[in-house]
């Protein structure tokens, strides 16, 4: 039994034809909204990919790109198809192609669906990602006079200044690491040596951070050297004080900035899915009223359209015995008794036999 079976006249197979139309160029649209989005996200990410580990970021963007390319592609030959299918005489060239395209089209439109859930699904390799780069970039923030590194300084300046932040996880981070160069301390200073030798690996540690850690909307001038020292600052307590430096880390608000924007692009990701998919119906319902039509043999009168022939059941075992047959299809089928399975023939008397010998005729 046909799965949502519809009836339609002539009229209304024109009028499908028509819209459509329409709406596969409506759907290249959606295309390049999608190649678009997908060229927005892979930006944002560059732009910060010095703050970032390798890893599988790019994968959302460069998925979304490569659907919205062959979103553009396979509507505009969708637009083609449907404009043809308003002429019964110009259908029967599409005929044989228009099932194979509805199959590459439904698996294009999965596709989509799994480009928007992957915005969901890729906070946790961002997280990761954004770890690992921003603890790299906070310990080579001193390095400005190592080629490879000497931008770090300026790229982390940048990023606290602009995101509000501080530090990888917070500004504590600053106090596990040498920030400041060795070029500008003073080793004739009794307290720079005294620091250094009271660290392990000899480092120059102090509870302070980089300028570009203050709030400047704090009325306070900025402290940041001395946080958790009470007595080198006039009125301060740092239990109890608010600091007027950022105390968020820079990994949580680039992990929101990222993620508000991924969930942007998720959901105008699954809006144009069920926009594909509804025109991918439409178009399987104009495909079996043509066919049927055609059938029929008259072009003026009425013809079914359905989205299965059969029911989602006997569709679904017809083509996993399709696949579970594909590879039988070039298999020799073997006879009991041979020693070869490779061959399929009756062994013959090799013997002596009584041969009837036919002369040969004269030239």
């Amino acid at each position: 039994m046909a799965v949502l079976k519809v009836k339609f006249t002539k009229t209304k197979r024109d009028k499908l034809a028509q819209i459509l139309w329409i709406l596969n160029w409506v759907s290249v649209v959606s295309g390049i909204i999608l190649f678009s989005l997908g060229l927005f996200l892979k930006i944002e990410i560059k732009k910060r990919n010095e703050v970032m580990a390798k890893g599988d970021v790019n994968s959302v963007p460069n998925m979304l790109i490569s659907v919205g390319v062959i979103a553009c592609i396979i509507n505009f030959l969708g637009g083609k198809i449907c404009y043809d299918c308003s002429d019964a005489n110009k259908f029967s060239r599409w005929k044989l192609v228009m099932l194979p395209y509805i199959v590459c089209t439904f698996c294009f439109t999965f596709c989509i669906l799994v480009g928007a859930l992957m915005c969901y699904t890729m906070r946790n390799e961002l997280e990761e990602s954004l770890y690992l780069g921003l603890r790299d970039a906070i310990k080579f923030y001193k390095d400005t006079d190592i080629p490879g590194r000497c931008f770090l300084k300026k790229t982390v300046d940048m990023l606290q200044t602009g995101f509000q932040c501080c530090g990888n996880n917070g500004f504590r981070d600053w106090f596990e690491i040498q920030w400041v160069s060795a070029r500008y301390l003073n080793m004739a200073s009794k307290e720079v040596l005294d620091r250094l030798k009271s660290n392990v690996d000899g480092k120059f540690l102090v509870d302070g951070v980089p300028f570009s850690c203050c709030n400047p909307s704090s009325p306070r001038p900025c402290i940041q050297y001395q946080l958790t020292n009470n007595s080198a600052h006039y009125n301060y307590d740092f239990l109890t004080e608010e600091l007027n430096i950022w105390v968020k880390g820079c990994r949580e608000a680039l992990l929101d900035y990222y993620t508000a924007i991924m969930r942007s692009v998720g959901i105008a990701a699954l809006l144009i899915w069920l926009f594909e998919l509804s025109v991918l119906i439409g178009v399987r319902y104009l495909q079996t009223a043509m066919k049927n039509v055609l059938l029929l043999g008259d072009l003026e009168g009425e013809s079914d359209g359905w989205l299965l022939e059969n029911s989602f059941v006997e569709t679904a075992k017809y083509n996993i015995n399709i696949i579970k047959n594909l590879g039988k299809a070039n298999q020799i089928s073997t006879v009991s008794g041979m020693n070869d399975p490779n061959i399929d023939v009756q062994n013959t008397n090799c013997g002596k036999t009584n041969v009837t010998t036919k002369s040969i005729p004269a030239a």
